[in-house]
């Protein structure tokens, strides 16, 4: 088995089917990778790109290719300077832009320069813009044989069904609750004593980043959980009417637009689990769910992620944090009972 699915033991079936299709010369010229955010795709997608370039393969069996680890290429990989590699993502805007892709298009068409393969990764597929995604397009419709394309496409957010008609696609699932915590704990062990977070604060990051494990690290080193629940404070007071609208709005300014959309977009899933007649994610939103379920039709739940939606459309355009966040918030206090809503 390879080192990333053995270090992340739940990437081992989307990590085994590219290994086995391999194997069996039949792997696509494009794959579309799907999975939660900090579920590990960047690490699966660069760990495949070793795989494709290493000019030593080994086979331990049944098909099982891994990277040998010592060749040129693979020293390249490691050295984080392999010319035959390249990854494309968002930058300074929240789109993935057009001259990227043209110079993905360029890299595509021209010769290895030192290896056998090239690989391009999009990271992510769901950040193309229109022109970017048209541009990739047409790459897609001539693939090349000595190219692989590796689009990674976080869960939940669309790509243009004519790109994602020209590639195979790869779910990449969250990890079981206890599997996440194993993988947890061991990373924050080899941190230093004094940086350690407690087991607190792994479990509430854990249940925040809805147990992908490389997005409940982030949270869990960060300073996103105290954020959170400032935030989260100043949402329910205003539920209830004790804060202003702008006086919310700032608590989520000062986490970002993206993680602001990212709490939104959670608590409008757990209220439609809820109105299903499950459990929130958010155990700690969960009273205040249960309520707003009880009080309101299921559709409402989906308009809220309709809403969340349209916000982050609108992140493409540079839109204010603090305006979003309040136009979501007033979304959420419409589903407050009128009585309480009063004041």
């Amino acid at each position: 088995m390879s080192d990333i699915a053995q270090d992340m033991p739940w990437l081992t079936k989307a990590w085994h089917a590219v290994q086995h299709r391999l194997a069996e010369d039949r792997l696509p010229h494009a794959l579309l990778v799907a999975g939660e955010r900090g579920v590990g795709k960047r690490a699966w997608a660069e760990a495949v790109a070793g795989l494709l370039l290493c000019d030593r393969r080994e086979d331990l069996g049944n098909g099982n290719l891994v990277a040998c680890g010592h060749c040129k290429q693979c020293e390249l990989l490691r050295a984080g300077s392999h010319p035959d590699l390249r990854i494309y993502a968002p930058e300074k805007s929240r789109m993935v832009k057009v001259d990227q892709v043209r110079a993905l298009s360029t890299f595509a068409v021209g010769s290895p320069q030192v290896a056998h393969h090239k690989v391009a990764i999009v990271d992510r597929a769901d950040l193309l813009n229109i022109n970017a995604a048209n541009a990739l397009l047409k790459t897609l419709e001539e693939p090349l044989p000595d190219v692989t394309l590796l689009l990674l496409q976080e869960s939940g957010r669309p790509v243009l069904p004519t790109i994602r008609s020209r590639c195979q696609a790869l779910t990449i699932p969250v990890p079981a609750e206890e599997q996440a915590q194993n993988w947890l704990a061991a990373q924050v062990s080899g941190l230093e004593e004094d940086q350690r977070p407690g087991a607190g604060v792994l479990a509430k990051s854990l249940m925040l980043a809805g147990n992908a494990p490389r997005l409940a690290l982030e949270y869990a080193t960060g300073e996103f959980p105290g954020l959170r629940d400032k935030a989260f404070e100043a949402f329910k007071q205003f539920m209830k009417g004790q804060i202003t609208v702008g006086d919310a709005a700032k608590c989520f300014k000062t986490i970002g637009l993206e993680d602001t959309l990212w709490l939104f977009e959670s608590w409008a899933a757990d209220l439609a689990r809820c109105s299903a007649g499950g459990q929130p994610n958010d155990t700690e939103a969960a009273d205040m769910l249960m309520f707003l379920a009880r009080s309101n039709p299921p559709w409402r739940a989906h308009e809220l992620l309709d809403r969340v939606r349209q916000s982050r459309e609108a992140a493409v355009y540079n839109a204010s944090p603090e305006l979003e966040a309040s136009q979501l918030l007033i979304a959420w206090r419409d589903l407050m009972p009128r009585k309480r809503a009063a004041g």
